[in-house]
């Protein structure tokens, strides 16, 4: 294993404290436990945002935290769901008075400890709703779930959601919202090389020198199968069509279209991902008005992509274009 580390029981500890050095502008960083806390949070008369999951997946979620997207965010260890007392710390952290929401990934861990955090904030009398994005087509049930992966519409849903929490929309107003979005979300992802996670010190699991999988979680779960690599076209075709019969997408349809390397893959070849996608989509019908490429939703250092689809309509395009803040996403300010 080389990782630019010091001991591996300290890699989410350390992680932490170099967020709080670089972005102490931005957010500030609570422990015991840890929590990225929004730096003006709670911000009275606005709904607080609150996400979370195993580390490992960065900028997911903690560099999501800023005006204009989440208030605050749970780290867990590596691939590890965050504990309830995380949770409500971060809750009551960002509790201005207008409600805290929840948007949860849904595994199974953090689907109970989320569940069990809002039961407590609610007898100290905060008022919380939660979301639980499931919008991975791949497969139905998974070694961390019951039912879908929440993945790629996970990002979305913040920034969505934090732009409407921005304009002092009701707690009811932004969880309906946050619905939509998952209602109108679908990702597949794709994998090239196992991670390592640094507790681990060896592979997640092994591929084959010409093997990729197809439909991987990001935790490096199984997929839908392991197959030859291909060119780029068959690979985009094999997360694409999923995705697109799923919802389904349809011709006439504008989409957000979210390119996501899953840490090892740069965006040289994101782009000529982005590009089959553009086409894939142009010959159905369905067009892109805007999109995302990058790495947001990383799995350490695995080498592979994602591809997530939002159905769009003018409410969804003016809050995705609102100005956003944070470590992980900036524009507009």
């Amino acid at each position: 294993m080389k990782k630019l580390i010091n001991d591996p029981a300290d890699v989410v500890k350390e992680a932490l404290q170099g967020v709080a050095a670089a972005h102490a502008d931005r957010v500030r960083v609570l422990t015991e436990p840890n929590v990225v806390v929004r730096a003006d949070a709670p911000v009275q008369g606005k709904v607080g945002l609150v996400s979370g999951g195993g580390s490992g997946h960065e900028p997911m979620h903690g560099g999501f935290v800023g005006m204009g997207m989440l208030d605050a965010a749970c780290p867990g260890e590596v691939f590890t769901s965050p504990t309830p007392d995380q949770m409500l710390a971060a809750t009551k952290a960002v509790d201005g008075g207008a409600g805290v929401l929840h948007i949860v990934k849904n595994y199974t861990g953090d689907v109970l400890n989320f569940e069990m955090a809002a039961d407590l904030a609610s007898s100290e009398g905060v008022e919380v709703q939660a979301v639980v994005i499931n919008d991975d087509v791949a497969v139905q049930d998974s070694l961390y779930t019951a039912g879908r992966r929440g993945v790629g519409a996970t990002v979305l849903a913040e920034k969505i959601c934090g732009a409407a929490a921005e304009q002092r929309r009701s707690l009811a107003e932004v969880a309906d919202l946050c619905r939509r979005v998952n209602a109108n979300g679908r990702s597949m992802g794709m994998a090239l090389t196992s991670c390592t996670v640094p507790a681990a010190g060896k592979p997640t699991f092994e591929l084959g020198a010409s093997e990729v999988e197809i439909g991987i979680g990001i935790h490096g779960e199984p997929g839908r199968e392991r197959r030859e690599l291909a060119p780029v076209h068959d690979i985009v075709s094999m997360l694409a069509t999923p995705i697109v019969e799923d919802l389904p997408y349809n011709s006439g349809d504008s989409v957000l279209a979210f390119v996501n390397s899953m840490g090892g893959t740069p965006l040289i070849e994101l782009y000529i991902v982005y590009n089959e996608l553009n086409k894939f989509l142009s010959g159905r019908g369905i067009t892109i008005t805007r999109n995302l490429i990058g790495p947001y939703i990383t799995s350490l250092e695995m080498q592979g992509c994602s591809i997530t689809l939002l159905k769009l309509d003018d409410e969804l395009t003016a809050l995705w274009d609102a100005p956003v803040n944070t470590p992980g996403l900036r524009w507009g300010v």
